[in-house]
């Protein structure tokens, strides 16, 4: 009787162990890093964009900044916003610039993670954390992607880890919030980005108008909160 318990006892061990071992493989790390800034090579993952696409005089540059006694290096988005227009122009849209990463070969998969973290070095303005999901919401045919953001703030001189909550990101227009019930697929995320325009918003006390804007960044990554 004693042997028989003995090997039931294993067996039920075993099978335990098993199931760990399953749920361990099923369960994703409590951290993903999508995007780092150390290298020049780091930076071909992105594109800069701005007003002066409608004739606004806006302008930014992405560069990697040594950190010297050997710290790593880092990224520095930075620009200047600007309100005014080129003579002639026939848009009405000026003051923002952003920086979008190309197109991930196929898609990233957050299922499983709950919330976006930047690790960044700001000026005291807010920013825009975009995140871009495989078309599902706009209307079949239209090339773009499905956009979700969320306010980012920056404080000046200090770095800091900005944890924003998936469920905060709002489904998004052409920069206008979409007034209707939506869920992002976090499993289907095809690119993101990081914005800045002149009208700030999101955080009072937050620098607001034209003029320099920087901020440094170490990373962005995907965080399953415990």
């Amino acid at each position: 009787m004693s042997r028989f318990r003995s090997l039931w006892q294993a067996s039920v061990n075993a099978t335990k162990r098993a199931l760990t071992w399953e749920l361990e493989e099923w369960v994703p790390p409590v951290e993903k890093c999508i995007f780092k800034f150390n290298s020049k090579e780091d930076l071909k993952t992105w594109h800069l964009y701005s007003d002066s696409q409608y004739g606004g005089l806006s302008s930014a540059s992405l560069e990697i900044k040594d950190g010297g006694n050997g710290s790593d290096c880092t990224g520095v988005f930075s620009g200047n916003l600007s309100t005014e227009m080129s003579e002639g122009s026939k848009w009405n849209r000026s003051g923002f610039c952003g920086m979008r990463s190309k197109k991930f070969d196929g898609f990233i998969d957050l299922d499983g993670y709950d919330s976006i973290a930047l690790r960044l070095k700001g000026d005291g303005r807010c920013y825009i954390s975009t995140i871009y999901t495989e078309n599902w919401v706009n209307s079949p045919g239209q090339a773009e992607d499905n956009s979700w953001q969320a306010f980012v703030f920056a404080p000046k001189g200090n770095w800091y880890t900005v944890k924003v909550p998936l469920a905060r990101y709002l489904p998004t227009w052409k920069g206008n919030v979409i007034d209707a019930e939506m869920e992002m697929n976090p499993g289907r995320v095809v690119g993101m980005s990081l914005y800045v325009n002149s009208q700030g918003g999101g955080f009072i006390g937050a620098k607001l108008g034209a003029g320099d804007f920087r901020v440094e960044i170490d990373w962005i990554k995907a965080l399953r909160m415990p």
